[in-house]
């Protein structure tokens, strides 16, 4: 059965060691940045040359506002990018993610009806690929994003053939 628990991750002292977890690559992190700064740069320019242009120079202020969202962005992107990690085990897979709400999905293989990769174009220049899963409960479909395109294409094939034996198994 598809499951998903809120609370803390498992770390040391689980029944599963931290040594076997995987983590999202780190081109998703500078992925995830870039997007921030295309957006907020801009932002941040205008409010700083704007006011000074119009003369009224003590607006320029303004600018801190999308500066500080920009600071702020940064830092917490870092955390949720190291929040990402899955485990592949014998009869299921888990991806654990989240900063303030941790998640821990629990997907079995048997229970899995589409493993696909995807990867836009953004995802593409950076090496990146996509992981999605699809269960028998539609409700709890599974995602792992930053994953190497090899190592999607790995884990769907691999995926998909435990799958195959588990529901056959059913």
């Amino acid at each position: 059965m598809d499951t998903v628990a809120e609370g803390p991750r498992p770390d040391g002292g689980s029944e599963v060691a931290d040594e076997d977890w995987r983590s999202v690559q780190p081109a998703l992190l500078r992925m995830r940045r870039l997007l921030l700064a295309c957006w907020l740069a801009p932002l941040v320019l205008v409010a700083a040359v704007l006011p000074p242009l119009l003369g009224a120079g003590v607006w320029a202020l303004l600018a801190a506002v999308p500066l500080g969202l920009a600071l702020w962005g940064w830092r917490a992107l870092g955390r949720n990018w190291r929040s990402w990690r899955y485990l592949e085990r014998d009869d299921d897979l888990l991806i654990s993610r989240g900063v303030l709400w941790r998640q821990l999905t629990v997907v079995p293989y048997g229970r899995m009806q589409l493993v696909e990769v995807t990867s836009g174009p953004l995802e593409r220049k950076f090496g990146l690929a996509r992981l999605q899963l699809h269960t028998a409960a539609a409700a709890t479909d599974a995602t792992i994003p930053g994953l190497t395109p090899p190592d999607a294409e790995r884990l769907r094939d691999r995926l998909t053939e435990l799958g195959e034996a588990r529901s056959a198994g059913l």
